[in-house]
């Protein structure tokens, strides 16, 4: 398997992080945390991105994307983590975006898929609830039948990029009971439809999240994706593309902290003498590199497993996804951790960026499951 960037890929690599240096410098971030824009991201910035074909990479040709797959997303998730570019790459391309993909009809892509790939309209995946933790199976929100429609009921958490979305993919219960697998539907919910309330939620990463409510919504019969009861399939397949993403972004990330931290260890002088000559700090600035760089090749692994799954749904590319997120989100809290320790009492303070890397990567390891979440998963998908 390559675990190297080709290419095209390399190319890739430059100009996406040429532009997030010039556009989204983490000053940007900063100002927009500070902000009250409830969106925490720039729609026309999101727009350039999708210009320069990055909202296009993950999805076929036959969907108006490019096909390049994830091993060529993640390499712009990679360089949107290193200065914490909050537009929803994520939660718009690669959570709704892909449900939309695997499951919509031609009339549903139409609508809802083209301008998504356009940058014309953000959706959000909404599939958390308050006791379902990681179990994409423990969902209670009611889908019922109501003439040649159904009626939606109920509340999603920590919806990423919920915040004034355009519509919402809802996993819903249309049968059975919390924690089947089976009876799980998916339907497409415009935000503007009668009985939805979206509440923005703040988070400790700064970054754009909503409650979503439901009060007896009706929808279309339309607004189904797939076949009724049968979402589980797409909804897990939707959620370890977004978490490959997610784990680009990490990589971007911890690099970032990494960085800052060496160009600290290499200013910072105490008593005449420059902090990075210790022998202490150079050992555990070593433990750094050694954990970023095994967290670059299996995030790569698990990116090209899923990429030649072709549709199918591998077991040992679900195994690299979480070898991958257990990998990462232990790697990411190090070395954040490691960096605001290295920086001293000014790592402590909000005027120092490097406690945005730590927020940041406290929340995306719990972000679609934790390292013993997916050790778990790892060990059961291996027959343990």
């Amino acid at each position: 398997m390559q675990l190297i960037l080709d290419e095209d890929q390399t190319m890739l690599a430059q100009t996406a992080g040429a532009f997030f240096n010039e556009h989204s410098p983490i000053s940007r971030f900063r100002a927009l945390r500070d902000g009250d824009d409830s969106r925490r991201y720039s729609l026309e910035l999101y727009r350039q991105m999708a210009e320069l074909g990055w909202t296009a990479i993950p999805f076929s040709e036959a969907d108006g994307g490019l096909g390049l797959g994830l091993a060529s997303m993640i390499v712009v998730t990679e360089a949107a983590g290193r200065t914490l570019a909050p537009e929803p790459l994520l939660e718009s391309v690669m959570m709704a975006g892909q449900a939309l993909s695997l499951a919509g009809n031609a009339a549903q892509k139409e609508r809802w898929l083209t301008p998504l790939i356009a940058g014309e309209s953000v959706l959000a995946l909404a599939h958390s609830e308050p006791a379902s933790r990681y179990d994409l199976s423990r969902i209670e929100l009611q889908a019922s039948a109501d003439g040649d429609g159904y009626r939606l009921q109920g509340r999603k958490l920590h919806v990423l990029g919920g915040a004034q979305a355009d519509a919402f993919v809802v996993a819903a219960r249309s049968a059975g009971q919390a924690g089947e697998r089976e009876g799980i539907s998916l339907f497409i919910v415009p935000a503007d439809a009668a009985g939805v309330k979206v509440q923005a939620q703040g988070r400790v990463d700064s970054r754009n999240a909503a409650i979503l409510e439901l009060e007896s919504v009706r929808v279309d019969g339309d607004a189904l994706l797939g076949e009724l009861g049968a979402g589980h399939g797409v909804l897990e397949t939707a959620i370890d593309r977004a978490t490959v993403a997610l784990c680009g972004e990490m990589l971007g990330g911890m690099n970032a902290a990494f960085e800052m931290t060496l160009d600290y260890l290499k200013e910072r002088k105490q008593f005449d003498t420059v902090i990075g000559t210790f022998q202490a700090l150079k050992h555990r600035a070593a433990r750094m590199f050694i954990e970023l760089e095994l967290a670059r090749s299996v995030a790569m692994a698990a990116a090209r497993a899923l990429d030649a799954e072709n549709g199918h749904a591998d077991p040992q590319a679900r195994s690299l996804v979480s070898l991958a997120k257990a990998k990462l989100s232990e790697a990411y809290c190090l070395i954040a951790n490691e960096a605001v320790q290295m920086h001293g009492g000014i790592g402590m303070t909000d005027e120092h960026d490097i406690g945005f890397y730590m927020k940041r990567a406290r929340a995306s390891e719990m972000t679609f499951g934790d390292a013993a979440f997916h050790r778990d998963r790892f060990a059961s998908l291996g027959g343990y």
